[in-house]
């Protein structure tokens, strides 16, 4: 991949998705496919970097979850300013705790009713006011 490539972890993902086609949901982690995956890297000219390769790992975190044979689970690492709910008290503050909480929205029961207050404040045309209701959310 080329430096500066705009949208580049979804070309890559792209590109792999493309490049290991035949294979997609037939395997993913056994030991007589490895081979099989390595060589069809080589065919298109790609390489593993084996410093920066786990092998036989019970669990891998990618994009904010945590992926193991037990299913996808939130990367917790991730999530403490979710957690903590911090967020500055301005409408980009808002809007962008907003998307990060949003991206785990699957997670978090009842995230609309609970995201209410906040998602009110980033409308168009509507006078931004912090109020108890933002820094608290009702969960009833």
């Amino acid at each position: 991949m080329s430096f500066g490539l705009t949208n580049a972890p979804a070309f890559f993902m792209y590109m792999m998705n493309s490049v290991f086609m035949e294979y997609l949901d037939r395997f993913v982690e056994h030991e007589e496919h490895l081979r099989l995956v390595l060589r069809k890297l080589r065919e298109h000219k790609l390489y593993a970097k084996f410093g920066k390769c786990d092998f036989w790992i019970e669990e891998v975190k990618f994009l904010g979850y945590v992926i193991s044979n037990g299913g996808i689970a939130v990367d917790q690492s991730k999530v403490s300013e979710v957690r903590i709910g911090r967020s500055r008290e301005d409408v980009k503050g808002i809007g962008s705790f907003h998307g990060l909480a949003g991206y785990y929205r699957r997670f978090i029961e009842g995230f609309s009713r609970i995201a209410k207050p906040m998602t009110a404040l980033l409308e168009k045309n509507i006078k931004f006011q912090w109020t108890s209701a933002c820094r608290k959310p009702s969960r009833s």
